[in-house]
C-alpha cells in the first residue's frame, strides 16, 4: 500500500476523497494502545527532523510509531495523503495550496522546514556548471531549468527571481527531474540549469557547478518551504493523534536546530550522500512555527503564474 506514487489529477482526487468516507482514522492502533502512523516524506535534508525524532523516541513517548515513505516530491505527497495512502505527509507549501486550491481538505499541522534566508547561503539554489554562460538570475530567461515537479514551488520561485533580477521568465523551459538525479543531468548537458535542494546542491558545487539564483530567498523573507499535513476528515476524527503527531515534530525541530552535527549524520541513514558532502552542505532553517507571510505570498506568486484553478485559501490551510 505504502509506495512511491505517480502524478495524480487534484480535481479527480478532491471527488475520490468525498466520496472515500471511511479514512484511515487516525491510523492503525495496536493492543497497546500505540498509533501507528504513516507518513510521505521526501529523501532530502529537509526531512531530516523526523528520523531524528524517531530515533530519539519523540513519537514513542508519545504512543506513535511513524512508517515512512520516500516520494519524488509533494506533488506526489500530497494525493497519497488524499487517497489515504499515508496519514501523515511532508509538502512544499505550494503543492498544498494546489490542494487546497482545487477542493482537497488538507491542513498543515506542523512547520518542516523553512529558508535561511540568506543569499549565498541557502539550501537550495538555481545551479549551472562551472563553464555555463549563464552568469545571473536573469539569464535563465530563455534557458532549460530542471525542477524536481511541474508547476510548483521551484518554477514559482525561479520565476520571481528572473523578474527580480530583470528578466522575463515567460519563456524558461522547465523540465521535471527528480532531485537525486539533478547533479547528473546537469554534468550530461542534459539541462542548461537544475534547482536544486541539499544535499544535492552540494554534490554539483563538488563538481564544479555554481549557483546563479537563490530562489528562495528571492520568494519571501525567511519563506516556510514546507510543512507536515493531514486531512481535516483526520483532524475532527482523531484530534488527539494529530496534536501528539504535532508535538513530536516541534519537538524534532528543535532537536535538528540544537544538533546541526547531528542531522548530518541522520542524513546518512536515508540517503547514500558521502560523509565529505554532508559535512559541506548548508542545512535550513527548521522553526518550529510557519511564516504565514511568506505563505500568502507563494499563493500570491503562484497566483500570478496561473498553476491555481481557484484562488487558495490560507485560512483553510492553516486552521
Amino acid at each position: 500500500m505504502r509506495r512511491q506514487l505517480a502524478h495524480a489529477s487534484m480535481s479527480a482526487l478532491a471527488i475520490a476523497m468525498v466520496a472515500a468516507t471511511a479514512a484511515c482514522g487516525g491510523g492503525e492502533e495496536d493492543d497497546g494502545g500505540v498509533d501507528t502512523v504513516s507518513v510521505g516524506v521526501i529523501p532530502i535534508v529537509d526531512v531530516a527532523p523526523i528520523y531524528l525524532g524517531i530515533e530519539q523516541g519523540f513519537f514513542e513517548a508519545r504512543d506513535i510509531e511513524v512508517e515512512l515513505t520516500e516520494a519524488q516530491g509533494g506533488a506526489a505527497i500530497v494525493p497519497g495523503v488524499a487517497a489515504q495512502e499515508f496519514d501523515f505527509g511532508f509538502s512544499n507549501i505550494t503543492s498544498l495550496l494546489l490542494a487546497q486550491s482545487s477542493g482537497l481538505p488538507v491542513e498543515i499541522v506542523a512547520n518542516g522546514v523553512a529558508s535561511t534566508g540568506v543569499e549565498g547561503e541557502d539550501f537550495g539554489a538555481v545551479m549551472v556548471p562551472a563553464d555555463s554562460p549563464i552568469q545571473t538570475a536573469a539569464d535563465l530567461a530563455t534557458a532549460t531549468v530542471a525542477v524536481n515537479t511541474l508547476n510548483n514551488i521551484g518554477d514559482t520561485t525561479i520565476r520571481e527571481s528572473v523578474r527580480l533580477d530583470g528578466g522575463d521568465p515567460s519563456d524558461i523551459g522547465f523540465t521535471e527531474v527528480a532531485f537525486p538525479d539533478m547533479p547528473a543531468q546537469l554534468s550530461a548537458g542534459n539541462v542548461d540549469a537544475a534547482w536544486a535542494v541539499e544535499p544535492f546542491k552540494s554534490m554539483i558545487e563538488a563538481e564544479g557547478g555554481r549557483p546563479v539564483a537563490w530562489n528562495y530567498v528571492d520568494a519571501a523573507p525567511d519563506l516556510t518551504v514546507a510543512a507536515y499535513f493531514t486531512t481535516s476528515q483526520l483532524s475532527q476524527e482523531d484530534p488527539d493523534l494529530v496534536e501528539r503527531f504535532s508535538e513530536a515534530i516541534a519537538e524534532s525541530l528543535q532537536y535538528a536546530t540544537d544538533n546541526p552535527d547531528a542531522v548530518r549524520d541522520i542524513l546518512g541513514t536515508y540517503t547514500d550522500i558521502s560523509p565529505d558532502i554532508r559535512a559541506a552542505l548548508t542545512l535550513p532553517a527548521f522553526p518550529a512555527e510557519v511564516n504565514r507571510d511568506s505563505v500568502e505570498r507563494l499563493a500570491e506568486l503562484g497566483e500570478a503564474d496561473g498553476i491555481f484553478e481557484n484562488p487558495p485559501d490560507v485560512d483553510a490551510l492553516l486552521p
